[in-house]
């Protein structure tokens, strides 16, 4: 199945917005105008709108990479839906509700805790885990000389100690109905501040770790992955009992929930599933490792050690440095000294061949292969003059690299015999490409390179941009 994952930025930044954020006390209204749009109508389209936060565990980009507990579990998801993958990026974490029932994605893929009152509004899946919520706090500074016990005296040690102190924390979130509830419960009263929308729980974790808030509420096991960078954390006290995690999609989208519990029912007798959760959620080594790295986005703005090599000689191609990136990171995972059973090597893969050709003395040196490496990108763009829609151009060059530019002109031949656009390689000569693997097609006269497996060009092209949609997402010009 072809399966291209786009990415788009929902901007409905508060303040940016012509519309305030639905007060949380009208959330019955988002029924009113709810859009229609279950299975059927999404089967039509071929594409699932699904709503992502930008966060440490859900979906950001690491060592060139997408990664994320939801994102994984959506690709899984778009692939068994025989979908494509639309990830909508909330900015707002306030208007997820809104966004769901008005149409602007199918399905709500940020963990959300299944309560009654909600279940009036958005349909739940099946729990995807269970978790509760835990207070987080600041140990005193000088808690490392400090015994436990006295720790432990000058921190919040129960709910009723936060009687008459502010717990910070985003206004439509599950905290902010944890705490209105705690309120009712101890007879006392919490101070909330509610938080920007646009702040998400493991920014405001790092607030309370810096010192700019005092408290607030997360579930515990994101709490746990942020404490394991931030030792100054305490979160062992409970605020909550057992909640089930879900995501959403709309009540009047049965066919696609139904759907949807089906995929998560099988899901859960493969290991997969949980080897997931924990390295997201379990592996603190990893976290640790990865919020440290200058290769993570939410640190950074930075793809790879070889982002000043690759802007530089991405000029002399005409591309978007971010694009080229993402082929090098498709030949090499950014590893110069990495080597084909063929014989290419180094950050670009370059035969040895091509190489001498273009005058690369050493393919392992990331300098003198990148220079080569987007000189052949180049020499093989001007081969396609013909073509005048500047991405299907770079889309033909992009499969000459990966298959050899003859095995493309052959493509584009057999394109021509069955009335296809020679020219245009999305569903004409990538199709073209992948008939180049059968005898009836490889050949005939007019073929004159024979056999290729054209699964391997055809993947190629698409995997390249899916990754560079990532990259223009998180990563600035």
């Amino acid at each position: 199945m072809k399966h291209v994952i786009r990415l788009l930025i929902l901007f409905i930044l508060l303040g940016w917005s012509c519309e305030a954020p639905i007060p949380k006390e009208d959330e019955s209204q988002l029924l009113v105008n709810a859009v229609k749009r279950d299975l059927e109508e999404i089967k039509k389209d071929g594409k699932l709108k699904a709503l992502l936060v930008y966060s440490s565990t859900s979906y950001f980009l690491y060592r060139g990479r997408p990664m994320g507990y939801e994102y994984e579990l959506l690709q899984r998801l778009a692939d068994h839906l025989e979908l494509e993958l639309e990830i909508i990026l909330s900015k707002d974490l306030d208007m997820l509700l809104h966004d769901l029932t008005q149409g602007e994605v199918d399905i709500m893929a940020h963990g959300i805790a299944i309560t009654s009152a909600r279940k009036k509004i958005i349909a739940y899946t099946k729990p995807l885990y269970v978790t509760n919520q835990v207070l987080v706090q600041r140990k005193p500074d000088n808690w490392r000389r400090m015994t436990l016990d006295n720790i432990k005296k000058q921190l919040a040690q129960d709910p009723l100690d936060l009687i008459g102190d502010t717990v910070s924390v985003r206004k439509n979130s599950n905290y902010y109905d944890r705490l209105i509830n705690l309120n009712k419960e101890i007879g006392g009263d919490i101070i909330i501040n509610t938080l920007d929308g646009t702040i998400s729980t493991d920014a405001i974790i790092k607030m309370v770790a810096d010192g700019k808030i005092k408290y607030t509420f997360a579930n515990k096991n994101l709490a746990s992955i942020n404490a394991s960078y931030f030792p100054m954390l305490d979160i062992s006290v409970p605020v909550s009992s057992s909640q089930r995690i879900a995501w959403a999609v709309r009540t009047n989208s049965p066919n696609l929930l139904e759907a949807t519990d089906n995929w998560l029912k099988k899901q859960r007798r493969h290991k997969d599933f949980n080897v997931i959760y924990n390295k997201y959620f379990k592996n603190k080594r990893n976290y640790k490792r990865r919020v440290k790295s200058d290769f993570y986005s939410l640190n950074s703005n930075q793809i790879s050690k070889y982002d000043d090599l690759i802007k530089s000689y991405s000029d002399s191609v005409g591309w978007d440095w971010r694009l080229v990136a993402s082929l090098v990171y498709q030949e090499s995972r950014f590893e110069p000294q990495a080597s084909s059973w063929a014989g290419a090597a180094g950050l670009m893969q370059m035969m040895p061949a091509t190489a001498k050709e273009l005058g690369v003395t050493n393919r392992l040196d990331p300098k003198d292969n990148i220079r080569g490496g987007t000189k052949y990108l180049k020499e093989l763009y001007e081969n396609f003059s013909e073509i005048t829609d500047s991405i299907q151009r770079i889309k033909f060059t992009m499969a000459s690299y990966n298959c050899g530019y003859y095995h493309v002109k052959d493509a584009q031949k057999l394109a021509e015999f069955y009335n296809l656009d020679k020219n245009v390689w999305d569903r004409n000569v990538e199709d073209m490409i992948l008939a180049l693997r059968y005898p009836k097609d490889y050949n005939r006269d007019f073929i004159k390179y024979g056999y290729v497996n054209g699964y391997e060009p055809f993947k190629y092209v698409i995997e390249i941009f899916a990754r560079y949609d990532h990259y223009i997402q998180f990563i600035h010009e």
